[in-house]
């Protein structure tokens, strides 16, 4: 199966940056800046010669998420459980890794973007850096009677 996990682009500011509680009304309204915006529709023309036919698509509930994932241009579902705060383990529900039998795009955030990988890839720290508006797109396979979850690609708009 492969996982693909987008953090979502730049986004403004949060009006109060002491807040930001789980759920906060002020955060899921956080719009994508110019920059942000160039840096999804650059991202998304990207996967959208990589995704393969059949890709679940699952976006978060906030709009910073929502406007990354509208670049591509296809159908995707908002889930409640990808909110900025969500439980990695929740995603993975979600994604029904390992067993999915088409592609899942997920478009989240950090830290649970960074923590999904770092427990899928073995890492020793618990949390693993994922930049704004990179993907980072994984494979689960099987090798000799043992599964290996092997990251194929890295890429950032930058790049792009």
């Amino acid at each position: 199966m492969d996982l693909i996990l987008w953090r979502h682009a730049e986004a403004q500011e949060h009006p109060e940056p002491l807040s930001g509680q789980q759920g906060d009304p002020l955060d899921l309204a956080r719009r994508l800046t110019p920059r942000g915006e160039k840096h999804a529709v650059r991202m998304s023309a990207w996967l959208d010669r990589q995704l393969p036919t059949g890709t679940r698509i699952l976006c978060s509930p906030a709009q910073r998420t929502e406007q990354t994932v509208q670049a591509l241009g296809r159908k995707y579902k908002l889930r409640d459980e990808l909110a900025p705060g969500a439980d990695p383990l929740a995603l993975l529900a979600l994604a029904q890794w390992p067993h999915a039998r088409a592609p899942v795009l997920v478009v989240g955030h950090q830290p649970t973007l960074g923590q999904v990988v770092a427990q899928l890839l073995g890492l020793a720290q618990a949390d693993c850096a994922v930049k704004k508006g990179a993907v980072w797109w994984l494979h689960q396979r099987e090798r000799q009677g043992s599964l290996q979850t092997v990251l194929l690609t890295v890429q950032t708009p930058e790049l792009l």
